[in-house]
């Protein structure tokens, strides 16, 4: 069994983790802890506030508890915000406090890109727009071209997490670009485990969506590949172990 812990701020688009579980086969465990989210913003300072180490931390033990073999801090904005040191500093004492291998929702970008070889990309968010700028920073600093950014100027994680499919797909037609060779959609408030076969398929190329690139990042930690194709052209590269 490969047990995979998730640390998710608040509760708003969590009901895709057991949905991507059903999907990975019966011997991978996904365990989520919900943090306390502090004030619900897409704005610095409270973004800042939420991946606080305390607020991490109070997570950590349930986790280490249920046996998970590495930890994934489930939240874009809340890693990005802190830059590319600040987010290897906010991984490293997440790491130390868990005792385990961690990382979060932006390095899983950063790392899924790289994995389904792509090196232009174009960018749909939720965020206000200097945020989701911060975004396309953190992807820049990691090597990663940015051809366009979109974004939908929501405020809170609660207004993200009732967006319907059609709503998900006309922001990710809205990113698209000829010349980006993927569309990414950094938030884990908003639900999209059961639209990216959809969203590949209208787009025709790559789309990786927070929250399946942090169940991956939680796999690819823990040395497991699955393929699930359900999950999009991140769950098909080879080699594949079948769970």
């Amino acid at each position: 069994m490969t047990a995979l812990g998730f640390l998710y701020p608040g509760h708003s688009g969590e009901d895709d983790y057991p949905r991507i579980e059903q999907l990975l086969g019966s011997d991978i465990r996904v365990d989520l802890v919900h943090t306390d989210i502090g004030e619900d913003a897409h704005r610095v300072d409270a973004l800042l506030e939420m991946g606080s180490p305390r607020r991490l931390e109070a997570g950590v033990a349930e986790l280490r508890l249920a046996g998970a073999d590495a930890v994934v801090w489930a939240c874009t904005s809340g890693s990005f915000v802190h830059g590319w040191d600040g987010a290897h500093e906010q991984v490293r004492a997440l790491a130390q406090a868990a005792g385990l291998p961690a990382s979060s929702t932006s390095f899983a970008f950063v790392h899924a890109a790289k994995e389904i070889g792509v090196r232009r990309v174009s960018i749909g968010a939720t965020y206000p727009d200097d945020v989701a700028r911060l975004f396309a920073d953190f992807l820049g600093a990691a090597g990663i071209e940015v051809a366009d950014v979109v974004s939908s100027g929501i405020i809170t994680a609660a207004e993200v997490g009732t967006w319907t499919e059609e709503e998900v797909l006309a922001l990710a037609r809205a990113a698209d670009r000829p010349d980006a060779e993927a569309v990414l959609l950094p938030d884990t408030a908003l639900h999209t485990a059961a639209h990216i076969p959809a969203l590949e398929k209208e787009l025709g190329k790559p789309v990786l969506t927070a929250n399946q690139v942090t169940i991956w990042e939680g796999l690819r930690l823990a040395d497991r590949r699955v393929n699930a194709p359900e999950l999009g052209a991140l769950f098909t590269r080879e080699p594949v172990v079948q769970a």
